[in-house]
């Protein structure tokens, strides 16, 4: 197949950032990159473009860099509490996911700020109750580390009622009643 070089305008996934010299199939240039503006074809003349999209590029990644700055002052200052039905060895019923943390986020940060779940470095849910540390990714350059505490929840005593315990007196051990076998007629 083949392959053209065009120089991005844009930030493409998977492919690079504007001002970026990549080499594509003929096919995804002309029938999406081109007619989407995200790229021009490679030429003597777009030795200036090139140049204001480096600027453009680098302001960018600059603002990018201040924005993950400020949020993980943010994220670092925040402590997360969440209450979790535990057993006798404190560990959970449940579990807290990164999908939570994010949740709980959102919400202690006013509900106008957006981390996606896939950023959190959580390698496993956490189950245990205590303090832990969650680290999330905001930028290449730039993690954050949140604070995380998990508390059991707290649960009254119930005293069983005379009732209950009656009940469960009846049944047979399993929890099952026996059913009578059925009579079948013979033929005759």
């Amino acid at each position: 197949m083949p392959s053209i070089q065009v120089i991005l305008t844009e930030k493409v996934p998977n492919l690079g950032a504007e001002a970026d010299l990549v080499k594509v199939k003929a096919g995804y240039a002309r029938n999406f990159l081109l007619p989407h503006g995200k790229a021009i074809e490679k030429s003597a003349g777009a030795v200036h473009r090139i140049n204001l999209l480096k600027k453009k590029r680098a302001e960018r990644e600059a603002s990018e860099l201040n924005e993950a700055n400020d949020m993980a002052r943010r994220l670092g200052k925040l402590k997360l509490n969440f209450e979790l039905e535990t057993g006798e060895t404190g560990k959970a019923f449940g579990s807290v996911t990164a999908s939570d943390i994010a949740d709980k986020i959102r919400t202690e940060l006013g509900g106008n700020i957006e981390i996606d779940r896939h950023r959190i470095q959580l390698p496993k849910a956490l189950k245990d109750s205590g303090k832990h540390e969650v680290e999330i990714k905001l930028h290449h350059d730039v993690t954050a580390t949140l604070h995380v505490t998990i508390s059991p929840k707290a649960q009254p005593e119930a005293a069983p009622v005379e009732g209950e315990e009656a009940e469960k007196s009846e049944k047979p051990a399993g929890g099952y009643k026996s059913k009578a076998k059925a009579k079948h007629k013979g033929k005759e």
